[in-house]
C-alpha cells in the first residue's frame, strides 16, 4: 500500500507536459490519445444558436452516449472531458473523512483529488503481471470505504481487468455500502461496461479524447444511477454551468460515424504496435514491454539502472516526448503512445534508442527496482 510520503515523491504531469517540454519536441509519443482529430473532418452546423445549452448535455448526444452503453439517456451526464467527469463524482459522492482505495500506478487525479475533499486514500498496487490485486484491496477495505476506483484499460500499463477481478471488486463494493468507479477512458466497447449492474453502484465514465481523437472538443461524460447523475448534474451547474452547444454538436457528429473513427484507430494502433515490439525486441536488455490490451500505448519497463524521468528528459532533448513513470505514480518504467503515423513512431523510437543507455549504471541491466 502507498503512503502520502511516498505520493508526495511523485512528478506532476503537468509540470512535465506544460513546463518542462512545452515547445521542446517535435515528435509526440507521451499523450495517450489517438492522433488528433482536425476540425476539416467535421462540419460545422450552420445556423446554430450559441446558447447555453442544457446543463446535463444536449439531449441526442445523450442519447448517442446511451447507445454506446445500450442505456438509458437519464443516466448520462455530459461534461468538460473525463476530468471532469470523475471530478464531479469525487465531489459527489465524498466527504472528509471517507476512505477511498485506487489502484497505483495510474492517474494522478484518483488519489490527489480525494485527498484535497479530505479522505483516507489507500492506494494498492497490481500483481506482478500487472493484473488488478484485488485481494490488496479487501485487505484493506473497512466499513468506511465508500468509493473505490479502476481505470480499465488501465493507464498507464495497458492492461484491462480480468472478468473475475471485476466481479470482486464489484462484490468489494457491495458488500461494503461502497460505489465503483470505471474509468473506462480507453475502452472500446462500452456495452459491455459493468455500469450496466443494476445494483446502481457502478459508475462508468469516458469522452472522446483518447479513442475518438478530439482531446480538444472537451467533451466527456459519465453513465450511472440517475441519482448520482443528478447530484453530478447540480455541481457541475455551480462550475461550467454547461459545456459548449459547438462542442456538443461536433461531439454528436463524432459519435454518428463512430465505425470510420474506429477504423482509424485500429489501423493506427496496429502498424503503431508493431514498430514498438520491434522497438523491444531490438533493445530487450534496456526495456521490457508489457504488451497493451487495446490500449493505443504500452508500459514499458526500463531496466538500465537510470531513473525514467532522467531518461525521458534527455529524450526530450532529441524532440520526443514520452510520458515516465513518475508522472503517474511508477519508478520503474515509461509509456511510448503508437497511435501516430508510422514515420513519427519510427522516426521517435530511432531517437530514443540512442538515448536508452546511460553512461554511467547505478545498477546491472535488466534489474528493477
Amino acid at each position: 500500500m502507498t503512503t502520502s510520503a511516498e505520493r508526495s515523491r511523485d512528478y506532476p504531469m503537468q509540470r512535465w507536459v506544460f513546463e518542462d517540454a512545452a515547445g521542446r519536441f517535435d515528435i509526440d509519443l507521451g499523450d495517450s490519445n489517438m492522433l488528433p482529430g482536425l476540425l476539416d473532418d467535421l462540419t460545422l452546423p450552420a445556423g446554430l444558436e450559441l446558447d447555453y445549452g442544457h446543463d446535463h448535455g444536449l439531449g441526442s448526444l445523450r442519447e448517442a452516449v446511451a447507445g454506446l452503453y445500450g442505456g438509458r439517456p437519464e443516466s448520462v451526464l455530459i461534461t468538460q472531458g473525463a476530468q471532469q467527469a470523475l471530478y464531479l463524482v469525487y465531489a459527489t459522492l465524498l466527504a472528509p473523512g471517507d476512505r477511498v482505495i485506487g489502484f497505483r500506478p495510474g492517474w494522478q487525479q484518483s488519489w490527489d483529488v480525494p485527498a484535497a475533499l479530505g479522505c483516507e486514500v489507500d492506494l494498492v498496487g497490481f500483481r506482478p503481471d500487472l493484473s488488478f490485486d484485488v485481494e490488496a484491496a479487501e485487505a484493506v477495505a473497512g466499513p468506511d470505504v465508500k468509493l473505490i476506483v479502476a481505470n480499465s484499460p488501465c493507464n498507464p500499463t495497458g492492461r484491462r481487468i480480468a472478468e473475475r477481478d471485476l466481479r470482486a471488486l464489484r462484490a468489494l463494493a457491495s458488500r461494503t455500502g461502497a460505489h465503483l468507479l470505471l474509468d473506462e477512458e480507453y475502452a472500446l466497447d462500452l456495452s459491455r461496461s459493468a455500469a450496466l449492474d443494476d445494483g446502481g453502484r457502478v459508475i462508468s465514465v469516458s469522452s472522446l479524447s483518447k479513442v475518438y481523437g478530439f482531446p480538444g472538443l472537451r467533451v466527456g461524460w459519465l453513465y450511472g444511477p440517475p441519482a448520482v447523475v443528478e447530484g453530478c448534474a447540480e455541481r457541475k451547474f455551480l462550475s461550467t454551468i454547461s459545456n459548449s452547444v459547438l462542442c456538443e454538436t461536433l461531439a454528436r457528429e463524432v459519435l454518428a460515424d463512430r465505425d470510420r473513427h474506429l477504423r482509424s484507430y485500429h489501423e493506427l494502433t496496429g502498424q503503431g504496435l508493431s514498430l514498438v515490439r520491434e522497438f523491444a525486441r531490438r533493445n530487450a536488455d534496456a526495456v521490457t514491454l508489457v504488451e497493451p490490451e487495446g490500449t493505443p500505448f504500452a508500459w514499458l519497463w526500463l531496466g538500465t539502472g537510470e531513473q525514467p524521468l532522467t531518461m525521458c528528459r534527455r529524450a526530450l532533448d532529441l524532440g520526443v516526448l514520452l510520458m515516465p513513470g513518475e508522472t503517474l505514480g511508477a519508478s520503474d518504467g515509461f509509456r511510448v503512445c503508437f497511435a501516430r503515423s508510422p514515420e513519427a513512431v519510427t522516426e521517435g523510437l530511432r531517437r530514443v534508442e540512442t538515448v536508452l543507455r546511460p553512461n554511467s549504471l547505478e545498477q546491472p541491466i535488466g534489474v528493477r527496482r
